[in-house]
């Protein structure tokens, strides 16, 4: 079965603060955020596989990438990414999904590492351990070394943070889809693995890839060191 890839691009992007979807931020070299991510998926995967989840002025992406395919998630405005993706599961036919934010801006290598996972069909959440911040998603750990908690409100032993690149395999996908429908409209999709891990033994390895620079684009400042870093 072949792997579908889908970038969650509904949201407003209040905080960036720009009268366009967020994903449509130039960065320094005049690309968007979203055409520098497709530029790099479609290197690698078919074009026809990739689907972006729309909402706050879809048509401004549809017309700008039009190339791809489109899942319209109607209720953006009072959803978070926890009812983006469940969409998404719902709607693509079966097998793995590999799934990114429409904000992160990212190394082209990046997407080379997440390869042989995605070859073995073993779903991961990539993270970086050399950073920690308040405001970020971050991560335990259990015995095992698969993902334990996963969430802003992690306080304790937190080993680092999720940067919004993440794949749930074929076997995985029906729970998680089925513990995204018990997310509360405005949880983000990270509180649908949690319950995935605690419920029903959903294991998702951490794939550590600090050493190449993933960066998502929340405020201005985030912008600034993007466009510095690449």
């Amino acid at each position: 079965m072949a792997t579908a890839i889908v970038i969650l691009a509904a949201g407003v992007g209040s905080r960036l603060g720009r009268p366009h979807p967020k994903p449509l931020t130039p960065l320094a070299d005049g690309e968007t955020i979203l055409g520098r991510a497709l530029r790099y998926l479609t290197a690698r995967f078919s074009r026809h596989s990739i689907h972006l989840v729309v909402g706050f002025k879809k048509e401004m992406i549809m017309e700008e990438m039009p190339d791809v395919g489109f899942i319209y998630n109607q209720h953006y405005g009072d959803t978070n990414t926890s009812k983006s993706l469940l969409k998404a599961l719902t709607i693509l036919g079966q097998g793995g999904v590999l799934w990114l934010n429409g904000d992160v801006v990212f190394d082209d290598a990046v997407i080379d590492e997440l390869l042989p996972y995605i070859a073995m069909d073993r779903s991961f959440v990539c993270v970086n351990t050399a950073a920690v911040g308040d405001e970020e998603v971050k991560y335990t750990l259990d015995e095992n070394g698969f993902i334990q908690y996963l969430s802003k409100e992690v306080a304790e032993g937190a080993r680092g943070e999720a940067v919004g690149i993440n794949f749930v395999s074929a076997e995985d996908r029906p729970v998680l889809a089925r513990r995204l429908a018990e997310c509360d409209d405005q949880d983000y999709f990270e509180r649908g693995i949690e319950l995935a891990i605690g419920k029903d033994g959903l294991r998702v390895d951490p794939l550590d890839i600090s050493h190449r620079p993933v960066i998502e684009v929340d405020f201005m400042e985030d912008l600034v060191r993007a466009n510095r870093t690449f």
